[in-house]
């Protein structure tokens, strides 16, 4: 991969500033480089979770097992309603009423 000389950065940044504006370069920077410090501090901490803090692997304390779960009793879910059909649609016919 070749080598960037002072001209050719010169130019990526003027056409940087061309593209998007003098305005707007100090937020995104300021964004930029808060996104950079949590990103360095985020990947500090999964070191430092990697990394046993006092003694050895052994002298830790045992792991306990985890406690058996209570059998539950099952309970059905509730049957869904019946919806009739609508009076308008097509193949339904309705039931002659009766007239006492």
């Amino acid at each position: 991969m070749p080598n960037l000389g002072a001209m050719e950065i010169f130019l990526i940044v003027l056409l940087i500033m061309v593209l998007f504006g003098a305005k707007r370069l100090p937020d995104a920077s300021r964004s930029l480089g808060r996104s950079l410090r949590i990103f360095k501090a985020e990947t500090k901490g999964l070191r430092d979770d990697d990394v046993p803090t006092t003694g050895t692997a052994s002298a830790a304390a045992p792991i306990a097992p985890p406690a058996p779960i209570a059998p539950t009793t099952a309970v059905a879910p509730p049957a869904p309603a019946a919806v009739p059909a609508p009076l308008d649609a097509p193949g339904t016919e309705q039931s002659p009423q009766r007239q006492p």
